[in-house]
């Protein structure tokens, strides 16, 4: 039986135009085996190459403002928050979705995942608002292929190690027996993007098994399944950073939601790096041995 180990590695806060590069070589020297997987956080890679978006900018649509006005409010805290089993503290918050900012947001969204991404609750086809400052939010990066065969060069390069390079988001994928879809575009090969809101809820809602999602890997063959299993250890290892969503990000710094500054995230720790090893467990007649 594969058992596995994850070291969660701290670095600065990657902020827009950030050597991430440098930043990854200097926080995993001396701490890789050959054979490692090195799983990054695919929204701190957004956020350094400048993949981000000021809502502030953004006049909404009519389509926006009935999202946020109904469809948060109404629909999400009340019948599918029920449904896919959200906690009374979420369903307050939903309930008074922000009309003014919240429907800027879902402008975003509509604009960059389409209808059944905006109509989510949140991370709209892997837009995503926390652990960035002000109004800003990430988009998900298209070439995330790319982003790694990037960072595992480097480290080959550099640190002189041969490791799986495995580009992650904490949206979720959903494991059906054999079969793993997720409302996250653009997942790894044998993962399927299916249905965005439509297929989060069908998930949520029969309880299936969840996992970040990977989406990208380079350095060795890697199945979905193994991948599912890599990253989900990485996200347990990582945490969920400022907060898992903007609203705990602000509570945690005591501000209003779009008054969380660069400063504010770049005095907590930051992990957009894990490393995961692979162990083997010994049978019990080598441990007799």
């Amino acid at each position: 039986m594969t058992r596995y180990s994850a070291l969660a590695v701290a670095t600065s806060y990657w902020k827009p135009n950030e050597n991430y590069l440098i930043s990854i070589t200097t926080a995993l020297e001396g701490k890789l085996q050959d054979g490692d997987f090195v799983v990054v956080s695919e929204k701190a890679l957004a956020i350094a190459t400048g993949c981000i978006v000021d809502e502030a900018m953004v006049k909404p649509s009519r389509n926006a403002k009935f999202i946020a006005g109904f469809w948060m409010r109404m629909v999400w805290g009340y019948c599918l928050g029920f449904m896919c089993g959200f906690g009374l503290r979420l369903l307050r918050r939903l309930r008074e979705y922000p009309l003014e900012s919240g429907s800027r947001h879902k402008q975003v969204a509509l604009e960059h995942a389409g209808l059944l991404g905006a109509l989510m609750f949140g991370s709209e086809g892997g837009i995503d608002g926390s652990n960035l400052a002000y109004s800003y939010v990430s988009l998900p990066l298209n070439n995330t292929v790319a982003f790694a065969q990037e960072i595992h060069s480097c480290i080959q390069r550099d640190l002189g190690k041969n490791v799986c390079v495995v580009i992650a988001d904490t949206d979720k994928t959903y494991r059906f027996r054999n079969f793993y879809f997720t409302p996250r575009p653009n997942p790894m090969r044998g993962i399927h993007s299916v249905g965005g809101v439509a297929s989060y809820v069908i998930g949520r809602f029969l309880g299936l098994k969840r996992s970040s999602t990977p989406l990208a890997s380079i350095g060795r063959p890697l199945l979905a399944g193994e991948a599912l299993t890599v990253t989900n250890i990485a996200d347990r290892a990582r945490g969920p950073g400022s907060g898992a969503t903007v609203w705990d990000m602000a509570s945690r710094f005591h501000v209003e939601v779009d008054m969380v500054s660069w400063e504010l995230l770049d005095s907590i720790p930051h992990k957009p790096l894990v490393i995961v090893r692979k162990k083997l467990r010994l049978n019990d007649s080598d441990k007799n041995k």
